[in-house]
């Protein structure tokens, strides 16, 4: 592979996005370069400024490295580039579920959620690559909560950070049934007591009690974590400046291709000009096919669509203390965060918009809603919660992001194969809250020679020939 152009436009991040609730009080940041002209060369250039490029920044130039993983990137110039504004991709609106799945059990959702979502996908994987590899992708996720609670306490950051307890809704009383079965099953299989004892499951007597959510006919409850996910990584990002990162928002890279034979350079081309590097760290997600073309098929970009719901100050309906997943009929799986200024977060709509894939499917364009979606939120306190009937409950806000779903219906992370110095970490699915953090440590250490083995990122997540060359299409998407 000598090069990576291809004789596609790329789909680059489009302008004049949607604007999401989480991005209605910027950062200094937003903006932000190092310096006025782009440097021609770095050490280390991570393309991407939302999480995943942002943690990996921090990784690097901040975080608690060994000894070895320290001097590995010590005195290197690293420079991220951004397309947009810092943290203005899916992280900056943060809030899209995962409408992609095929299988109720298989969904997955964000939306400032540090939110692990384990059990419901642990009898699909254990059966297709064992007990201890879906173990080990489990304690990955539940990682992250305690992760994000210990990084937010160290670095003393404002963020609305809050620890709390997660609902999982079921109204449909098959679907239910499955997911007792399948929870009671994992217990007798022996799985890890940290995964599946922080489960509570409340059948349909209590469920629409204890969720306060009609018609709900069973639900689980299990420890999550919320955040406002600008603040968070802005914040974070404003750390990695402190010790040197260049910054360099609105430049977008277009084309990846390498240096002179044998100089082991890569070259990226923007529009304000070329940067070389040594390695280059993709975290690009919905995008990267644009750069790695050998992704095309295999990593898509999906928009989503979220919204913000507040109520009048005269209003008091019950009160909601926890986050929530909605699996409601006509597939809809919604997404639901209370937050401390009484609004709420309330995002997915997929049964208004997943049966027409040129709504959602292989596209780029976050500058527009999802129409058939529009409205879907203007009731939807009244008409799922108990209580909320006369609430007065309407839509502030309506937006829409682009997120990376994968054939294989998992992240690519590692070294990007026969790309040598190319990393890549994308793929999240709309779930990247509880897994690209570590991900990205584990890259980070990749770059400093750790192997993949080393880095404890979940085997199954490692990108490979394989993969790419594989025809399994999870996604099966006729457009």
């Amino acid at each position: 592979m000598d090069s990576m152009q291809t004789d596609q436009q790329p789909m680059l991040p489009v302008p004049h996005a949607t604007t999401p609730f989480w991005r209605t009080e910027l950062h200094e940041l937003d903006d932000h370069r190092s310096t006025a002209d782009l440097p021609p060369e770095c050490d280390i250039l991570i393309i991407g400024g939302g999480y995943a490029g942002i943690a990996a920044a921090y990784h690097l130039l901040v975080g608690d490295e060994t000894e070895a993983e320290a001097e590995a990137v010590a005195g290197k110039k690293v420079v991220l580039l951004e397309a947009r504004q810092a943290c203005s991709g899916a992280t900056g609106r943060n809030g899209l579920l995962n409408f992609v799945s095929f299988t109720p059990e298989l969904t997955r959702h964000s939306g400032g959620h540090v939110r692990p979502s384990v059990y419901p996908r642990l009898p699909h994987y254990i059966e297709e690559y064992g007990l201890e590899a879906a173990e080990q992708l489990a304690q990955f996720e539940l990682d992250h909560v305690n992760a994000f609670a210990n990084l937010v306490e160290k670095e003393g950051i404002e963020c609305d950070f809050e620890l709390t307890r997660s609902f999982d809704i079921y109204t449909d009383p098959e679907q239910a049934a499955v997911a007792k079965a399948n929870y009671l099953r994992l217990k007798e299989a022996g799985v890890a007591k940290s995964t599946i004892d922080d489960l509570e499951w409340t059948d349909a007597d209590r469920a629409e009690e204890i969720s306060g959510v009609k018609g709900c006919v069973g639900c689980f409850t299990f420890t999550a974590a919320s955040v406002w996910p600008y603040k968070l990584f802005l914040s974070l990002l404003k750390l990695t400046i402190q010790k040197g990162l260049n910054l360099q928002t609105h430049t977008p890279a277009t084309a990846i291709s390498p240096g002179p034979s044998r100089s082991g350079l890569w070259t990226a081309s923007t529009p304000r000009g070329p940067i070389s590097a040594k390695q280059i760290i993709f975290a690009t997600n919905g995008y990267t096919a644009s750069l790695l073309p050998e992704y095309t098929g295999k990593i898509v970009p999906c928009r989503g669509i979220c919204s913000r719901i507040t109520c009048p100050p005269s209003s008091h309906p019950p009160k909601l203390d926890k986050t929530y997943c909605l699996r409601l009929p006509h597939g809809s799986h919604d997404y639901l965060i209370p937050r401390n200024d009484g609004s709420i977060i309330v995002g997915g709509a997929r049964s208004a918009f997943f049966p027409d894939p040129s709504q959602w499917y292989n596209t780029v364009d976050d500058s527009t809603l999802i129409e058939p979606a529009a409205h879907y939120f203007d009731s939807y306190m009244q008409e799922h919660f108990v209580g909320w009937e006369e609430s007065g409950a309407r839509v502030q806000q309506v937006w829409t992001g682009i997120m990376g779903y994968s054939a294989d219906g998992l992240p690519s992370v590692g070294a990007v194969p026969g790309r040598q110095g190319c990393f890549v970490a994308a793929g999240f699915e709309g779930h990247g809250m509880p897994l690209v953090w570590l991900a990205m440590k584990g890259v980070v250490g990749m770059l400093g020679g750790m192997g993949f083995e080393e880095t404890g990122v979940p085997g199954m997540f490692r990108t490979t020939k394989e993969r790419l060359e594989s025809e399994r299409d999870d996604l099966r998407v006729k457009v």
